[in-house]
Order: C-alpha cells, then structure tokens, then sequence
C-alpha cells in the first residue's frame, strides 16, 4: 500500500467536521460510561474505531498518535481527548487555512473565463 493513500487529507467540509466531532464526543461519553466498569476490551476497542474513524474523516495528524496512547493510561480515559483532538486538529487545519467554504447555494461554473461575443 503506498504510504502517500494513508496520509491523504480529504477536503474538511462542514459535514465532515461535524461527523469527526460527533464520533469523538459519542466516543468520550461511552468510555465515560464504561470506565468504572472496567471493561478493558470494550475501552481499547472504542480507542481502535475512534482513531480509524477520525482519520478517515479528517486524515492523517499527528495529534491523533499520542491521543491514542493517552489512552491507554488508567483514568486518562475518562477525560474528552478525542473531542480534544478532533478540536485541535480542525482548529490547527483551520489556521492553515485547509477548511474551504462551502459554495453558495444554485450552480457552481468551474472554469475559464473567456471573451464572449
């Protein structure tokens, strides 16, 4: 598989970032729930659908590495860092002015202009 497929960032429309943002808090609150039970296997299970789900969503960031193994340490699980994550990513790609606008509602003309007679 070439590496350049993996670390594609998709175009983060406003769709998208609400999709990333509704993964990580629906994430968070389920780990929240399922914390004190203790059920380890549904935790790391959740943190493996979450990561694979955010960067399908928003593509490759670093971020998204050391929040997956934040996971990882007992009760660290029980704070929003995937709505974290996905807040600082979007913010980040937001500054480098990666998130476009939406066109306007009617028809989009993609092309050239030329002298018309």
């Amino acid at each position: 598989m070439n590496l350049s497929v993996l670390l594609h960032r998709p175009v983060l429309t406003p769709a998208r970032v609400r999709l990333a943002y509704g993964i990580a808090v629906v994430t968070d609150a389920l780990q929240f729930v399922l914390g004190p039970l203790g059920w380890l296997a549904a935790d790391q299970a959740l943190d493996v659908a979450a990561a694979a789900a955010t960067w399908v969503t928003l593509g490759f960031h670093p971020l998204l590495l050391p929040t997956f193994v934040l996971e990882f340490i007992p009760m660290a699980d029980m704070l929003p860092t995937w709505t974290g994550c996905v807040a600082m990513v979007v913010a980040l790609r937001k500054r480098q002015g990666v998130v476009p606008h939406e066109p306007p509602p009617g028809q989009v003309i993609d092309g050239h202009a030329s002298k018309v007679e």
